[in-house]
Formats: structure tokens, C-alpha cells, sequence
């Protein structure tokens, strides 16, 4: 069960700080949990949990593509792997390693990519990805998360440990917006309904389900009533949620730190269209590529505020 906070202020801690925390509290706990890097260590908070224990932490170097094979062998000896890497090297630079070693073979890894879309910030173009999630929701294997906040990421990686198969995990590194009460759990599949509405439905994920919310409000001074979905699954979607809503407020507005084409909006079109179809527009990147700048400034360059939903939600309206 979950509760959602009404203040939208930032986490008190990063999220690479929850995953380090994470991973030194199973490793203690004695689960066959074993974290591979990419020399990101410090990039994700690694590095006292690698000095701490070495025997349970692998850099494997700038080798992406090893890092996946090496990941893949150690399930076969019944660890858990829990590979770290950025969004844009976990995908496109590992795409043949991700089918071939994971997919494909059915092997049980957890890949969390991190620095998603625009929150890659000073890294610029090269290393901010917008097309991961539909790259990896095409595999007919894996699971695709992209987590909301602290709370949810430290729910979710502790299920992760427990879960078997191929999960991507999708993150930003540093502080995310609160969405959640600290004790929230999630189901993963399961489509969370942060604010019901008559009028229009905002359905997100990541950094947007924040933007998401301050849009409600808004349209709701005007009023007019919008429900909020969190869809932190892309795949598999909540199928049954979209279809009730869809029949419920008959517009959609999808809304994603992702290109357009192949993610959120895509995954959820495809919903509509086959069992429930009516008018939506999707709020994301737009054949783009990235740049460097600061995350509200890109948030603003990308199309990725409210005002940006709101002007999406005003069409439809």
C-alpha cells in the first residue's frame, strides 16, 4: 500500500545513496546479491560499500557490453547480479548483450541504468538517453520500471533481490521529488492512482509524475478535474487502469522524461486503441537529442513542466 505526500518537496536523500544503502543491507543479510559497476562507483555511491565488501562489489571497467556477460555467468552460479550503469551505455552500447545474455537466456539480473533523460544534465547529448525504455520494452522478457522517488526505489530493489528474471530499472541519480510517505510499498504491474478526476486523466512516470501533480492542481483551481496515474511498470502495463480511466474522463495526456515514440505514450496509444480509443496527446522529448545544461533549464528546453501538460491537457479540453 502506498500513501502520497501533498508537499512535493525533495527527497532527503539521493537516489544513488538508497541503491548503495540497499545494496550494503542485503549484502550484510547474506543474500547472493553481487553489484557490478562500469568505473562509476562513485557516480552511484559504491565506493565505501566496494571498500567495505570487496568480495560482493566488481568494477568491471569502462566495458559496458563485459559487464552484462559477467552479470549473466554469475546468475548461472546462483548470485543475484545488480548491474549499474548510465541509461544511455546500459542500452544502447549493451542492446545485443541485453538479448543475447539476459533475454534471451532468461537469466536472472537486475540492470539499474541511471542518469535518465534530461537529469543527465552536464554529461550533455552523448550520455542522455531518450529512446532506453523502448529499446528495452521490445525484448519479450524483460520487466521496465522507472521509479518515482527514494521510497519507491528502496521498495522496489529490495523486492528486486527476491524476484527472478530480467528487470530494467530506470533512475535518476541524485535527489527526485517526493511523491511517497515513507512505508510505502508498491506492486510492480500495478499502476499506482495518486489523484482521481472526472475530466482528464495525466498519466506518468519518473521525474514527470511531480509535474504531473502541480498540473492537477492547477487545472483543478480552474475546475476542472484531472485523476493522476503513476505508471512506474511500462512493461508490463496496467492495461486495466488505462481502460477504466480512458472510459472515465475520455482524454488522455501521457507524460515522460522520454522521447515519445516507443515509451510511455506509445505503450499507452496502444492500450487505447485496442480496447478503449479516444483523444490523447503525449508530453515528452520530440526528436530530439540532449544537451548540457541544468535540469530545469532542460526540463523547460524539452518540453517536461507542467505547463507543458497543462498546455497538452488545455488541447484536449
Amino acid at each position: 500500500m502506498f500513501e502520497v505526500t501533498l508537499e512535493l518537496k525533495p527527497d532527503n536523500i539521493e537516489m544513488r545513496k538508497v541503491y548503495g544503502n540497499v545494496v550494503r543491507e542485503k549484502i550484510v543479510e547474506n543474500t547472493p546479491i553481487i553489484a557490478l559497476e562500469a568505473d562509476l562507483m562513485s557516480a552511484m555511491a559504491m565506493d565505501g560499500v566496494h571498500r567495505d565488501h570487496p568480495q560482493h562489489v566488481i568494477n568491471c571497467g569502462i566495458m559496458e557490453a563485459n559487464v552484462i556477460g559477467v552479470a549473466a555467468g554469475l546468475s548461472l552460479t546462483g548470485r543475484v547480479p545488480f548491474v549499474h550503469t548510465f541509461t544511455a551505455f546500459a542500452s544502447r552500447r549493451c542492446f545485443d548483450q541485453l538479448f543475447m545474455s539476459l533475454d534471451y537466456q532468461k537469466n536472472n539480473v537486475k540492470v539499474i541504468a541511471s542518469d535518465a533523460g534530461v537529469t543527465a544534465c552536464h554529461n550533455g547529448g552523448t550520455h542522455m538517453s531518450f529512446e532506453d525504455m523502448g529499446i528495452v520494452r521490445g525484448l519479450a522478457n524483460s520487466i521496465v520500471l522507472e521509479v518515482t522517488d527514494a521510497v519507491m526505489f528502496r521498495d522496489i530493489l529490495q523486492q528486486l533481490v527476491d524476484l527472478k528474471g530480467f528487470y530494467w530499472v530506470r533512475t535518476i541519480r541524485k535527489q527526485a521529488t517526493q511523491v511517497y510517505k515513507e512505508g510505502s510499498t508498491f506492486t510492480i504491474g500495478k499502476a499506482n492512482l495518486l489523484r482521481d478526476g472526472d475530466d482528464i486523466t495525466l498519466i506518468a512516470n519518473g521525474i514527470m509524475v511531480a509535474e504531473a501533480l502541480k498540473a492537477a492542481e492547477i487545472l483543478a483551481r480552474d475546475g476542472i478535474s484531472a485523476a493522476v496515474i503513476d505508471m512506474f511498470t511500462l512493461k508490463p502495463i496496467d492495461k486495466e487502469i488505462i481502460q477504466q480511466y480512458a472510459a472515465k474522463t475520455g482524454k488522455i495526456v501521457t507524460c515522460e522524461n522520454h522521447s515519445i515514440h516507443n515509451g510511455l505514450g506509445s505503450a499507452v496509444a496502444e492500450v487505447l486503441v485496442e480496447h478503449t480509443p479516444v483523444p490523447m496527446r503525449r508530453v515528452g522529448v520530440k526528436e530530439r537529442y540532449g544537451q548540457v545544461g541544468t535540469q530545469d533549464f532542460l526540463q523547460q528546453e524539452y518540453g517536461l513542466t507542467a505547463e507543458h501538460i497543462l498546455e497538452a491537457a488545455k488541447q484536449l479540453l
